[in-house]
């Protein structure tokens, strides 16, 4: 015998547990089935266990998609003082760590508590341990899952993307888009670790642990960060190179400019001593020790004459690495690609060949940069399916 509900929703990540307090608060009867034992598994271990919740300098140039307008509608419904206002009903303490981003003072099971107990006062149903068989679509959808059927007019895919398979994470809500015959933009790794070729690892990797703030670039598309970036015992990693992986094609250069913002001839000139020495002693000052020691036995000084002065700064200001890979899915914190946006209502994130189906959260081909972008856009698409099933 099949359970009838007005709206069933496939996952219980952030997106998914949005998406059913909003439809619930509009007296929908609403299923939430998770395959996991609990639910909210990716928003407990973000930001360090204490969940970098949302951004509060949320825009649509936060984030990469192949239409870089489709995020706006759902943005603008559903901004970060809508989220900060649950936040705050819920008395959870919270603090903005830098550049707009916000996290819990405690943990971050205190927003999957939050979100929990609005699902409760909506009368959400939500059923973890679930695997789900097939999917068929007449009439209505139908949910089969191992112990029981399900049956809804209305069904929403939330379950995310590849990233951090540890936690679960499956090609499912991709492979339905498939089913149902949707585009689908190809997913890859964002927010992710950069592996560097062979011939670099042996010049770099013994440097692991040492991170020094950089500017990181690409050039198609153009985009830059200027955040710390980290030696690791296979690449680089940190906040610039997570945000520039998002960009990367997978054969493109990335520079990094390891002094930003700093004129060292000028300096140099400053000191009136433009000899080798003086130029050794200002790359420790401007980089951590250990990578100044190493970047100067790489790129030498040959002689103290203003054109090897201009040409070693202009080395510094443009280190031209070619990563071999990323660290993948494993280590990637998002997923870009998913559900063509083309294929989606901006409004309301419901599919235009197959009414009554929605995709919400990462599923879609919407990335945001590191920050609480990527979980302000789980709560806006959520939001807006929510108020549209």
């Amino acid at each position: 015998m099949e359970q009838r509900y007005d709206a069933i929703i496939l996952g219980a990540g952030a997106a998914g547990l949005m998406c059913a307090i909003e439809a619930g608060k509009r007296g929908r009867r609403i299923l939430v089935i998770e395959r996991a034992e609990q639910i909210g598994k990716k928003i407990l271990i973000s930001g360090g266990g204490r969940c970098n919740f949302t951004n509060l300098h949320t825009g649509a140039e936060n984030f990469l998609s192949s239409n870089p307008h489709f995020a706006k509608s759902a943005l603008a419904r559903y901004t970060p003082s809508d989220f900060l206002r649950m936040v705050e009903k819920h008395r959870i303490p919270y603090h903005e760590k830098k550049l707009g981003q916000l996290f819990c003072d405690g943990s971050a099971g205190e927003i999957v508590a939050m979100l929990e107990q609005e699902c409760a006062a909506s009368k959400v149903e939500i059923r973890t341990v679930t695997k789900i068989l097939k999917i068929e679509h007449a009439e209505s959808f139908v949910v089969q899952a191992e112990s029981a059927a399900f049956q809804a007019p209305r069904l929403v895919i939330a379950t995310g993307g590849l990233s951090i398979a540890k936690i679960g994470a499956t090609s499912f809500g991709y492979d339905l888009a498939r089913q149902f015959g949707l585009n689908i933009q190809p997913p890859r790794p964002a927010l992710v670790p950069l592996v560097f070729r062979e011939v670099d690892r042996k010049r770099w990797c013994d440097l692991a642990g040492v991170s020094a703030e950089v500017t990181a670039s690409t050039n198609r598309p153009k985009q830059s960060f200027r955040e710390k970036m980290l030696f690791t015992h296979r690449g680089l990693s940190g906040p610039a190179i997570l945000q520039i992986s998002s960009y990367w094609n997978g054969q493109q250069p990335i520079t990094v400019d390891l002094a930003p913002g700093r004129n060292l001839v000028s300096d140099l000139r400053g000191r009136g001593h433009c000899d080798t020495a003086s130029w050794k002693s200002l790359l420790r000052e401007v980089l951590p020790r250990r990578l100044a020691d190493r970047w100067l036995e790489l790129h030498p000084l040959n002689a103290a004459t203003d054109h090897a002065f201009a040409e070693a700064e202009r080395q510094l200001h443009h280190w031209e690495v070619v990563p071999e890979t990323t660290e993948g899915y494993g280590k990637a914190e998002v997923t870009a690609g998913g559900v063509d946006s083309g294929e989606l209502s901006a409004k309301t994130m419901e599919s235009r060949r197959v009414p009554g189906l929605f995709f919400i959260g990462e599923v879609v081909d919407v990335t945001g940069q590191l920050g609480g972008f990527n979980f302000q856009w789980a709560w806006a698409s959520g939001f807006c399916a929510g108020q549209a099933v």
